[in-house]
C-alpha cells in the first residue's frame, strides 16, 4: 500500500541531493543504499544507471520501469575578469526563474563554494534595465561568497571551466499537502518507484512478470535510458505529469501521456493503463505533451525493440519552481501497483 509519510520523507532526503546531469553518483550511492537495505541486489551500468531486477510469476516476460535522478543544472562556462562565473546550462532549466538564486560551485576535487546566480544588472539602484534585462543564461552569473575581484582570485580557490554549479531546490510540504520543490521533475518518480520496490518486499508480492527497475543518471540531455538490458520488451517509463494550456492533467492526478514530441507511445499499452486507472477509480488524465521526450522515447531512438508507455504525477510549472500534491503520488503509485500485478 501507499505510505504517505515514507514517500514524502525519502522524496525530501533525496531533493536535497545534488544531482545534476553528469553529476549523480551521489543520489545514486544514496539510492543504491537505500534499495539494497530493502534486501534487493543493484547493479550499476558502465554510464551509471542503477538497475534493479525483481522476480516475477512469470519468467518469460520482462517489464521494465525508469525514473530519473538527474536534474537540470549549470556549469561554469568561463571565469569572468571581475571574478564572477559566466554559465552554461545542463539540461533546460527555465533560466528567468534562477535570478537571485543560492547555489553551490563543486570543484573537481569535490570542494564546494556557496554564491548567488544573478543578472548582470541586479540592482534597481543602479542599472537602468534592471527589471527589463534578458535573464537568458548569457545575462546570468554566479557571484561567490569569496572575497574574490578578479579571474585570478577564483582560479586560487581551485574552481575551473567546466565545474558543476547545482542550485537550491528551495523544498516545501504544506500542511494541505503540496509539495514545493524544484527537481520534482522527475525525483517524485523516483521516490514513488522506491516506494513499489518496498512495498513488493513488505508484503511479499511477486509481481506477474519479471522486473527491471532503472534509475537513469543522463535523461535531461536525452540519453538516460537510450540503452536498456535486452530482457526487456515493455519499458514504463515514470516521469513527470504536464499540466498546462489545454492539457487536462492537474496537480492531484496522474497522467498519462499519449504523444509527446517524440511520437505516439504504444497504443495497446497506454490503452491497458486507461483502463487499470477507470478501474481503480484514480483521479487521472490522458494528455499530449507538446515539448517533452522521456527516457522511453530515448529507449526507442536507442532501437530498443519494445512497447513503451509514459504516466507520472502531475507537476505544475516544470523546469521553473515545480509543484506538485501528495495525491498525485499516491495515483501515480496506485496506477503502477495495478500494473505489475497484472
Amino acid at each position: 500500500m501507499f505510505n504517505k509519510e515514507e514517500t514524502v520523507s525519502f522524496l525530501v532526503d533525496l531533493l536535497s541531493i545534488n544531482s545534476p546531469t553528469g553529476y549523480t553518483k551521489k543520489a545514486i550511492h544514496f539510492l543504491e543504499n537505500s534499495i539494497e537495505t530493502m534486501g534487493y541486489e543493484t547493479e550499476k551500468t558502465p554510464k551509471g544507471n542503477l538497475i534493479v531486477r525483481v522476480d516475477g510469476q512469470d519468467a518469460s516476460k520482462t517489464r521494465g520501469l525508469s525514473a530519473h535522478v538527474d536534474t537540470l543544472g549549470l556549469m561554469v562556462r568561463s571565469i569572468n575578469s571581475d571574478g564572477t562565473l559566466a554559465l552554461t546550462t545542463l539540461g533546460g532549466p527555465l533560466t528567468p526563474t534562477l535570478d537571485g538564486e543560492y547555489c553551490e560551485v563543486i570543484t573537481r576535487d569535490e570542494r564546494t563554494y556557496t554564491g548567488t546566480i544573478l543578472s548582470k544588472s541586479p540592482s534597481i539602484h543602479v542599472y537602468k534595465d534592471a527589471s527589463t534585462k534578458e535573464r537568458d543564461i548569457d545575462n546570468l552569473v554566479v557571484k561567490l561568497d569569496e572575497s574574490v575581484t578578479d579571474k585570478e582570485d577564483v582560479e586560487k580557490l581551485g574552481i575551473l571551466n567546466g565545474d558543476i554549479v547545482a542550485y537550491d531546490p528551495k523544498v516545501v510540504v504544506t500542511d494541505s499537502g503540496f509539495i514545493k520543490s524544484r527537481f520534482l521533475d522527475d525525483k517524485a518518480s523516483v521516490a514513488i518507484l522506491v516506494n513499489i520496490l518496498k512495498m513488493l518486499k513488505e508484503e511479499a508480492i511477486v509481481p506477474k512478470t519479471n522486473l527491471t527497475f532503472i534509475f537513469s543518471t543522463y535523461e535531461e540531455v536525452g540519453h538516460g535510458a537510450s540503452w536498456i538490458p535486452e530482457e526487456i520488451t515493455e519499458l514504463l517509463a515514470v516521469d513527470m505529469g504536464a499540466i498546462g494550456l489545454d492539457l487536462d492533467c492537474t496537480e492531484f492526478d496522474v497522467s498519462i501521456c499519449a504523444k509527446d514530441s517524440s511520437g505516439p507511445y504504444d497504443y495497446d499499452l497506454t490503452t491497458e493503463l486507461i483502463n487499470h486507472a477507470k478501474k481503480q477509480k484514480l483521479d487521472f488524465a490522458v494528455d499530449i505533451y507538446p515539448m517533452y521526450g522521456s527516457d522511453a522515447s530515448a529507449a526507442l531512438r536507442g532501437g530498443a525493440n519494445i512497447k513503451a508507455a509514459l504516466i507520472g504525477p502531475g507537476v505544475s510549472s516544470s523546469h521553473g519552481m515545480e509543484r506538485t500534491h501528495v495525491k498525485a503520488l499516491e495515483n501515480t503509485f496506485k496506477l503502477i501497483s495495478e500494473y505489475i500485478k497484472d
